[in-house]
Formats: structure tokens, C-alpha cells, sequence
């Protein structure tokens, strides 16, 4: 996540423990877990990695705390080797450009 302005403002009044909070709690509303929450430097400000119960909550995640303008979100869908197991395991047609 990258902080915006406000983002930042809000963390210098409310510390990282209070942030830490309001997200689990957010997180475990929607049915999850938060597994780890650090801030870093860099291109981005804050990593968060949750478990959800599926891809429209991480969506749901997303949405409203972009659209409350103090983060900006990227999420990355994570797979476990089992999920990989079972992709490797599907059937796909493809082909080629060209071929």
C-alpha cells in the first residue's frame, strides 16, 4: 500500500499500533485473519498480508479503503503449492500467436 497524504497524517496522529488495530478489526469483519502488518521503505509504505474467505472480500478490502483516500491499494492473489498442484493438473487448450 502506498500512504497518500492523509494516510500519512493519520498514521503521525494515531501510531502504527492503532493502525494495526482498525485493520485486523476491518479484516476479521470480513470473515479473516491478518497474518502480518509492516510498514517500509520504499515505492511502497505498508504490507499487509491477510487470509480471506475468498477473492470478493479481498476486493471488498480494496474498494473501501482506497476509496477512503488515505491508502492506495495493490493486491496480489498468493497460491499455496497445493492451488499450484491443481492448476498444473487442468486441461487448457491453447495456442500459439502464429502457430
Amino acid at each position: 500500500m502506498k500512504l497518500t497524504v492523509d494516510g500519512l497524517k493519520g498514521l503521525l496522529n494515531e501510531g502504527g499500533t492503532a493502525r494495526r488495530e482498525v485493520v485486523e478489526r476491518m479484516i476479521e469483519g470480513l470473515g479473516g485473519r491478518l497474518e502480518s502488518m509492516y510498514w517500509a521503505f520504499g515505492d511502497e509504505d505498508l504490507y499487509v498480508t491477510v487470509e480471506l474467505p475468498g477473492n470478493t472480500s479481498a476486493a471488498a478490502l480494496g474498494l473501501v479503503t482506497s476509496a477512503a483516500g488515505g491508502v492506495r491499494t495493490s493486491t496480489v492473489v498468493l497460491l499455496s503449492p497445493e492451488e499450484i498442484d491443481e492448476a498444473v493438473r487442468q486441461k487448457v487448450e491453447y495456442r500459439a500467436p502464429g502457430a
